[in-house]
């Protein structure tokens, strides 16, 4: 009887999953992931467990679902007083603003902000992503603020620079905008979207020529992409547009 019992605790504890084999599963079969994360969340797998679930949502883009997923992983891994919980935090806030709700977003990524001890990576990434949701709330001092703390932390991100440059359109400040997407591109300069958004400041600043080979080289690096598509787009907008008189 002991026998039996040890060897049904062994089979079951073999069939447990590990994190690495669940986030695997969400990637390739996310509706099996739903399935194994809740099961194994019943047996006990913790904010483990949760963040699989979360991990399986978001492939599935059910937004809202995932980033509850996520924020209970937090909350379970606050518990224990484990470090992943800051991550947790920063996926539910990005999981709630793919959903479309930058109130709930900025929450969770205050909840990232306020873990101790957070690497200063990890710091900057989250001031990047809390701006984002600042953004989308109307609030563009706050980004500006989280875009520059995250710029001190992580100066060699582009997408940071990109965020800057953006929000400086949106500011009317035309230079740093120049500037900061001029540093993005150094950063990574076969990036699409970098490359987009570059063309977009070119022709604010009525550098035609400039713009279009911006736009022509992210249609061509990435041509199925949005950017890709985006550039191509706005190449056929201006080919269509009359030609000035002499």
């Amino acid at each position: 009887m002991i026998s039996a019992l040890l060897a049904l605790m062994a089979a079951q504890a073999a069939a447990m999953p590990t994190p690495a084999s669940c986030a695997a599963l969400a990637k390739s079969a996310p509706d099996q992931a739903v399935e194994l994360a809740n099961g194994w969340r019943l047996r006990g797998g913790g904010f483990a467990a949760r963040q699989c679930l979360g991990l399986a949502y978001s492939r599935l883009e059910r937004w809202a679902p995932a980033a509850t997923a996520f924020e209970q992983a937090a909350r379970d891994a606050e518990a224990s007083n484990d470090s992943g919980r800051a991550d947790f935090w920063a996926q539910s806030g990005n999981a709630w603003l793919a959903a479309g709700d930058a109130s709930k977003a900025r929450k969770a990524f205050n909840a990232a902000l306020a873990t101790t001890p957070l690497a200063p990576e990890l710091r900057g990434e989250v001031h990047f992503d809390r701006a984002r949701a600042a953004v989308a709330l109307g609030d563009l001092a706050a980004a500006r603020a989280d875009i520059d703390q995250g710029l001190q932390l992580v100066p060699a991100d582009p997408f940071g620079w990109y965020l800057s440059s953006a929000l400086a359109l949106r500011e009317e400040k035309l230079e740093r905008a120049k500037a900061d997407i001029v540093k993005a591109l150094e950063l990574a300069p076969s990036d699409p979207d970098l490359l987009l958004h570059a063309g977009t400041v070119a022709g604010v600043s009525g550098k035609v020529d400039e713009a279009r080979s911006f736009y022509e080289k992210a249609a061509k690096l990435s041509p199925a992409s949005p950017a890709g598509k985006s550039a191509q787009a706005a190449l056929a907008a201006n080919a269509e547009e009359p030609a000035p008189k002499p």
